[in-house]
């Protein structure tokens, strides 16, 4: 029996069966964004907290009963998921919370939390029978799916904005990737992307609009219940792009409390950079339509003129009774340091966005001391070397004697 029930549209509900659509709902094209709704009575016979005790595939397949692939051929050895979860005391201080946890998915084989998606997107391309691949991206999806891409024998088309960090680009050229630099922003990257789709049979892996994607990404709040003892938080604090991670971390949150994992839901908390925050102007205005602007923020991960979706960002934060948050660049690089010098976990600027926006709760008295909060690291700063460079100031050049060593300490 197929754990799938039927695809639902968020935007009009209209339901189809698996075998009807790929990607979107036709009635509403590009912003008809489909659910993938499962049978959790089913799922429900296999996946409890006692399948899991006795589990030892430490990887997000731990969870395969719940995620919509039928086919295991396509699984990767790469291990994707099971990331450490950090109980942080050292920033009780800083953030005003006696119980701060840190999920660090940095720690995933592309170093970062796309790779959760483009395991599972590889794996449902192949059950598919697909062999060639696209994705648009600002270099993290891309770099996941290229590894996971390569692991499988995939070929891959990706296109990034042609100001994507060098780290990223050479990440997509060393997995062997065919890899064009878009003279122009991510959202024009990705409407490229979807016409080389539409005109060449790719595969598109984008989470804008292939449904499986969040599948893969919810799997992180299976975790983190799971490594909290199935005690939910009381906060998830999730940086907001696209749109597509936040809806994925909600998603998981509630498929647990359905399947009885857990007790109770958190609250979902969306941050967003000041000038790149067309998430956070809807959920302030109470509307489901995104104005676009120009995004401009040095996390490039999250650099985003029009959500992509957006709807189910929209849709967690309502569903949960969370909040937007914005911060500034100045705001994500002071974090960007903190977190690394208090807690040894290098994250890059959107890696690092949630903690920031953990911050500026604080400021804004949105928390209140006693909660436990999940603050979701998203990428390695090795990512973007650039803006590690200015969060962490110039080291010290010196003489190769004691007299000059002295001299600058003196000072």
């Amino acid at each position: 029996m197929s754990k799938v029930l039927k695809l639902k549209c968020v935007k009009c509900g209209r339901e189809f069966k698996e075998t009807e659509v790929l990607y979107t709902c036709p009635d509403c094209g590009i912003e008809g964004i489909l659910d993938v709704e499962l049978d959790y009575d089913l799922i429900r016979k296999e996946l409890n907290r006692e399948y899991l005790k006795n589990n030892r595939n430490y990887s997000l397949w731990r969870y395969l009963p719940a995620i919509p692939v039928e086919d295991t051929k396509g699984i990767q050895p790469l291990q994707a998921g099971w990331t450490p979860l950090y109980n942080i005391g050292s920033l009780s201080k800083e953030t005003g919370l006696g119980s701060f946890f840190l999920k660090d998915d940095s720690r995933n084989p592309t170093a970062s939390l796309k790779d959760r998606a483009s395991a599972v997107g590889v794996a449902k391309a192949i059950e598919l029978g697909r062999t060639v691949m696209c994705a648009a991206s600002t270099g993290n999806a891309a770099s996941s799916l290229s590894g996971f891409a390569a692991a499988a024998g995939i070929k891959t088309y990706i296109f990034v904005p042609k100001t994507a960090p060098e780290a990223k680009i050479t990440q997509l050229l060393i997995y062997g990737s065919n890899v064009f630099l878009v003279k122009g922003t991510y959202d024009e990257a990705v409407e490229l992307c979807f016409k080389a789709s539409d005109e060449f049979g790719w595969y598109n892996r984008s989470c804008a609009i292939n449904p499986y994607l969040i599948e893969g990404k919810k799997t992180i709040s299976y975790e983190i219940c799971e490594q909290m003892n199935f005690q939910a938080p009381d906060i998830a604090v999730v940086a907001v792009g696209d749109g597509c991670t936040i809806g994925g971390v909600w998603k998981g949150f509630k498929e647990c409390f359905e399947l009885g994992l857990i007790d109770k839901l958190p609250k979902i908390v969306g941050v967003q950079a000041e000038n790149s925050n067309p998430v956070t102007r809807a959920f302030k205005s109470n509307t489901y339509e995104f104005e676009y602007r120009l995004p401009d923020t040095l996390a490039d991960s999250i650099s985003v003129g029009i959500p992509r979706n957006g709807i189910k960002a929209l849709n967690a934060l309502h569903e949960s009774g969370g909040c937007m948050v914005d911060v500034s660049d100045e705001e994500i690089l002071a974090a960007m340091k903190l977190l690394a010098q208090k807690t040894g976990v290098f994250g890059e600027p959107a890696g690092v966005t949630s903690f920031a926006g953990i911050m500026k709760m604080k400021e804004l008295g949105l928390i209140k001391g006693d909660e436990r909060v999940v603050s979701i690291v998203s990428g390695s700063g090795l990512k973007d070397i650039r803006s590690a460079m200015k969060a962490a100031g110039k080291a010290s050049c010196v003489e190769p004697d004691l007299v000059d060593l002295k001299r600058i300490l003196n000072k």
